[in-house]
């Protein structure tokens, strides 16, 4: 890393850690932008990434869609293109250095804007790629990334400049080696912007039975090319999509509600309990009343951690 990269990361990390007192997601009054802590080592977090740059500036986070992991670290970011359901981990973080980030989500229609201005848009001919993945971070992207967070200090400047601060972060992004993955997400007719109709498609009607022929449709292609550009850009089949998406939103109603399990199993599609209690053990590592039950008495130990130190 080069030293210049090096002072700016560390004006970043201060940056952070003047908005960020306590452990936490932390929104901010800069549209999208949210800045996060952690002081501590984290189990496996199930989740949804939506379309949105992640940039560490201290620690370090493993990253597991379906099979395949990504890590990074103040040297690289990530992005994911599209919604996608994955298991994260923080693997690098004490109490004197915290895991300190920030995440900007955006659209494929900030990404449209973007290509409009420059005339740039992705052949129809280019193949599908893995809607998430991580790069080298270089100096201009991270000059952009400071002037954006710092408008959290000039709160005034905020609808004037973010808008424009959040623009050349995309400019650099789609001028980095996975541009062109971008660039699909925004133009019509590519094979991702296809799959993402079928992504919104799954995530409208999760608790349903998928019907691959009206997938097939909608993504304009054949049941054999859907399956095979579908898991080439999420990492699994339109089916295990689903069932991550299902299993996510049973062990949230659980979390939130008075209810059983076998219930929850019906609300989100399940026809059988049993086939329901055994992907949720495989899937989060407990069955579902064990899981919660263990899931409540951490977060009741984490609230009664921070009311004893002020927090």
């Amino acid at each position: 890393m080069s030293e210049q990269l090096y002072i700016q990361q560390k004006v970043l990390t201060r940056l952070i850690e003047s908005y960020t007192s306590r452990d936490g997601v932390h929104t901010t009054a800069v549209p999208s932008l949210s800045l996060i802590r952690r002081s501590d080592l984290t189990g496996p977090s199930h989740g949804v990434y939506t379309p949105s740059l992640c940039v560490i500036v201290q620690g370090r986070k493993e990253v597991l869609l379906a099979q395949e992991r990504f890590t990074y670290d103040p040297a690289h970011y990530l992005v994911a293109s599209v919604d996608l359901p994955a298991t994260s981990q923080i693997v690098e973080a004490t109490a004197s250095n915290p895991y300190l980030a920030l995440k900007l989500e955006f659209t494929p229609g900030q990404i449209f804007e973007v290509l409009q201005d420059f005339e740039a848009k992705a052949s129809l001919k280019e193949p599908a790629k893995r809607a998430m993945f991580v790069s080298r971070i270089e100096l201009p992207m991270l000059d952009a990334v400071i002037r954006l967070a710092r408008l959290l200090d000039t709160p005034e400047d905020i609808p004037v400049f973010a808008p424009l601060f959040t623009k050349e972060i995309l400019y650099r992004l789609l001028q980095g080696p996975h541009g062109n993955t971008l660039k699909q997400i925004a133009t019509e007719g590519s094979s991702i912007y296809r799959i993402r109709e079928v992504i919104e498609q799954i995530k409208k009607h999760y608790d349903r039975p998928i019907r691959i022929e009206e997938l097939a449709e909608i993504a304009r292609m054949s049941a054999s090319s859907l399956h095979r550009h579908f898991k080439e850009v999420t990492a699994m089949s339109p089916i295990q999509f689903q069932k991550q998406l299902r299993l996510q939103e049973a062990r949230r109603l659980l979390l939130s509600e008075a209810t059983d399990a076998a219930n929850v199993a019906f609300q989100v599609g399940y026809e059988s309990p049993t086939q329901f209690s055994r992907e949720y053990s495989r899937m989060f590592g407990f069955p579902p009343r064990e899981d919660i039950k263990r899931l409540k008495a951490k977060l009741a130990e984490s609230q009664k951690g921070k009311t004893l130190t002020g927090i």
